[in-house]
């Protein structure tokens, strides 16, 4: 038996609905043709360029190359950063996947999650005719809808919140890109909604790599919502209230989907990464590498004795000393931190098996203890606080403290900054003259007559020496 009351049909569809769905359609459907605040559009050319980036370092990782493989892809759609092509559908699957294996893709502290990497795929995968304008339209529009359900609702703890909201925002970037009037957006806002699918927060706390996969089902299902609205199938008439205020999540606001819209622009709120790991461990990660820069390479294992970390409640459930596999290290902040120390950076290499295998680094990342602290936990979502104190064996204690994360709104990193991280990923995959031109065809494409020449340069296969 439930304890949530059955309610008869007669009396659960009388029950009122906000106006939000029609407000938010309309006001989506508006966009197409009209011009974006110049600092949206500049974000969106800076998050779509970071977001291939980590695709196509993310695609050369075994597992998701061996994928690749074993679907036999055929097609016409580029796989961005194989060399192969397929279906639409299967593309942005595989983008998607790719894109998240790495965990270096951007994300939005205020929606708890990551909106691109369940959009950029979908659109790359189907923006061959758009043009520029309009692909970096239906980024924004797909990050939008994404990011405030993230905000409007909260996620059942057990949950991760790769491939639920995601899948929205897939499609409606798919419906802006196809020029949907109101009625069809809202169409696929409501059937994309009922798409979403049973995700386990567990799964990177255990380092199952199947967590990758989510957001690559975001984009294709995304996909196909549109299809199927496209086709007549319809979606219930609020979905997104039904799904994420009561099976998923709870306390949907309806309210927060319309506060500031058109004015207030999600993808402008964004983060970006720098450390390959989870978000959670960001803080302690920043704290750490200005205590070791302020010792000038002094701090090495041998003369750590300890180190405690304080922070807030998701992060401080990162803290499990011994992970097996490279995602579970990266939902580790005695690992990320211990790791780190040895090899200067949380680079993806500092996550790879050797790394998991390194006794130096397992010993010193037993010597960690991680906490809640509930203040830090309040502060939530505003701040991602951290407080760490390295004590050494000589008596010495290095202390330390950040209340925002590096790459945060508050504190962000400089284009120049994030275009380096796309050429360290790109370079090694394409090499310098096509990294350097898909740069320039990203720099360019808010007043590009055609997506094409663009996803031409992605369509290029990875060196041969890579």
């Amino acid at each position: 038996m439930t304890d949530t009351p059955v309610l008869p049909a007669s009396v659960l569809l009388a029950q009122p609905r906000s106006d939000w769905l029609e407000r938010w359609s309309t006001f989506a459907a508006a966009q197409r043709g009209a011009t974006l605040p110049e600092a949206v559009t500049d974000r969106a050319k800076l998050v779509l360029l970071d977001s291939i980036g980590v695709i196509a370092a993310g695609m050369q990782e075994p597992d998701v190359a061996a994928l690749v493989r074993r679907r036999g892809v055929s097609g016409d759609v580029p796989v961005v950063g194989s060399g192969t092509a397929t279906s639409a559908g299967e593309a942005a699957f595989l983008g998607g996947l790719a894109g998240t294996t790495l965990e270096l893709d951007e994300g939005n502290q205020f929606a708890r999650g990551h909106p691109a990497i369940h959009v950029v795929p979908a659109l790359l995968a189907t923006g061959g005719d758009a043009t520029g304008a309009d692909l970096l339209t239906a980024l924004v529009l797909g990050y939008e809808i994404g990011a405030r359900i993230g905000i409007a609702s909260r996620l059942r703890v057990t949950m991760h919140p790769h491939g639920t909201w995601g899948t929205v925002g897939a499609a409606v970037a798919g419906a802006s890109l196809a020029g949907a009037d109101a009625t069809g957006m809202a169409g696929a806002i409501n059937l994309s909604a009922g798409l979403g699918i049973a995700t386990s927060r567990r799964t990177m706390l255990e380092g199952a790599t199947v967590r990758n996969s989510f957001a690559g089902l975001s984009n294709q299902l995304g996909l196909l919502a549109w299809d199927m609205a496209c086709a007549g199938i319809t979606g219930e008439a609020d979905a997104v209230a039904t799904v994420f205020g009561g099976i998923i999540a709870d306390d949907f606001s309806p309210d927060d989907m319309l506060e500031e819209l058109g004015t207030r622009w999600e993808i402008a709120r964004n983060y970006f990464k720098m450390h390959a790991a989870c978000r959670y461990t960001h803080a302690s990660l920043d704290v750490l590498q200005t205590l070791t820069q302020e010792a000038s390479g002094t701090v090495t294992p041998d003369v750590i004795a300890r180190i405690e970390v304080d922070t807030y409640v998701w992060a401080a459930q990162l803290d499990a000393p011994e992970p097996k596999t490279m995602l579970a290290g990266k939902f580790s902040i005695p690992f990320a931190l211990a790791t780190t120390i040895v090899h200067g950076e949380a680079t993806p290499a500092a996550f790879r098996q050797s790394a998991l295998d390194d006794r130096v680094i397992l010993d010193l990342a037993a010597r960690v203890t991680v906490r809640e602290d509930a203040a830090m936990t309040a502060a939530l979502p505003a701040e991602r606080p951290a407080r760490v104190a390295i004590h050494l064996t000589d008596g010495r204690v290095l202390r330390g403290e950040t209340r925002v994360n590096r790459g945060d709104t508050e504190t962000p990193y400089s284009t120049d900054e994030i275009t380096a991280k796309f050429r360290r990923l790109a370079h090694p995959v394409w090499g310098e003259t096509v990294a350097t031109a898909i740069e320039a065809a990203v720099a360019g494409l808010d007043t590009a007559p055609s997506c094409r020449p663009l996803l031409d340069l992605l369509a290029t296969p990875p060196r041969a020496d890579r």
